[in-house]
């Protein structure tokens, strides 16, 4: 397994995890999966090959990824970490509603610590900005339910710097989920900028995959060496449904 990194200072992972969003129905990622128990078994063969990450998302089914990670690994080994997000709910395969009010983000909060079988979350994400509400007030009531116990490290997926400041000057902010890989850039400076401030990145779409259809565009070896060499901070969440693909990846990863 390849090198470590400690999200939020603490929470010490390998720097290869496991996107489960695909370990939904399709199309769309809506649905419980299919091939439930397959699922189960993909989960805990990659706890066999050493991955300890697991991001998963409400808006993931919905809800029903966060389920299956919970029916597959809980109760959890020590040092499984498990990411959630919330702050978007989904209402069919095409349709996502923004909603990262206060109210509702504590009550997801609440509700996903259920769903996962924690007292506490590892680490919750704010999955995107909602223009209704001011940045400063979704991480407010994150950092309330930190505060309470319910939540260890808050993360931000989507957001620019300007909205990551924002963040900081409210809370601590653990991670950042944005979109990267060696042909989409664009979050190129954010990378160095969290890397500066000990903030974890965790690249959505590593292989260049879209995030509602199937396949990679980009080869696994190449794009994963490319992610970790880019910066110490950078955490992999490659998404798989199949056994061989997650033992290729860790493979490519332990040879980086």
């Amino acid at each position: 397994m390849t090198s470590t990194f400690a999200i939020g200072g603490d929470l010490v992972v390998p720097r290869i995890g496991f996107g489960a969003m695909r370990l939904t129905g399709q199309p769309g990622n809506f649905g419980p999966y299919a091939d439930w128990d397959g699922g189960k078994a993909l989960l805990c063969r990659a706890v066999e090959l050493g991955v300890c990450f697991f991001d998963t998302g409400l808006a993931y089914g919905p809800r029903h990824n966060e389920a299956l990670i919970a029916e597959a690994l809980h109760p959890y080994a020590d040092g499984i970490v498990v990411a959630t997000k919330g702050g978007i709910d989904k209402l069919s395969p095409t349709q996502l509603v923004r909603d990262a009010s206060p109210a509702t983000l504590t009550r997801q909060v609440d509700e996903a610590l259920v769903r996962l079988g924690v007292e506490q979350i590892d680490l919750f994400q704010l999955h995107w900005v909602d223009p209704a509400v001011p940045i400063e007030e979704s991480v407010a009531a994150l950092d309330a339910a930190r505060r309470a116990g319910k939540v260890r490290h808050i993360g931000l997926s989507n957001v620019a710097r300007e909205e990551l400041d924002r963040a900081l000057a409210v809370a601590p902010i653990a991670s950042i989920q944005n979109r990267l890989n060696s042909e989409e850039r664009g979050s190129e400076a954010l990378v160095d900028y969290t890397a500066a401030k000990g903030i974890a990145f965790i690249p959505y779409g590593p292989l260049g995959a879209h995030p509602m259809q199937r396949g990679a565009r980009l080869d696994p070896a190449e794009a994963l060496r490319w992610l970790l060499a880019r910066s110490p901070n950078i955490i992999v969440i490659p998404g798989t449904t199949s056994i061989a693909h997650l033992e290729e990846n860790v493979r490519a990863l332990a040879n980086a």
